[in-house]
């Protein structure tokens, strides 16, 4: 997982604030470093998998929670994923 390019498209893509971006980009890096992501769906995680499955968030959804809105499904179907959740009082 390229960490910085992840920061960009999420910049690029959500035009958000880049401290946001950061952060989560951040978990990102942790979840792909970790290989829960990578266990569960026999691929690595990708920038793009990243970014098509927080575009699928409920419209109006700020980074972060779109970000824990997917990792709530995740945790929901596999489990191992809600230590990577931004708590949106950090940001």
């Amino acid at each position: 997982m390229d960490r910085q390019r992840l920061q960009a498209r999420l910049i690029e893509r959500f035009e958000i604030d880049p401290d946001v971006a950061r952060i989560v980009a951040r978990e990102a890096a942790d979840l792909a470093d970790r290989g829960v992501y990578a266990a569960d769906f026999d691929e690595p995680l990708r920038v793009e998998i990243v970014i098509t499955n927080l575009a699928d968030a409920p419209e109006g959804s700020t980074l972060v929670e779109r970000w824990n809105w997917w990792l709530g499904a995740l945790e929901l179907s596999h489990g191992e994923y809600q230590r990577f959740r931004v708590r949106p009082d950090v940001v």
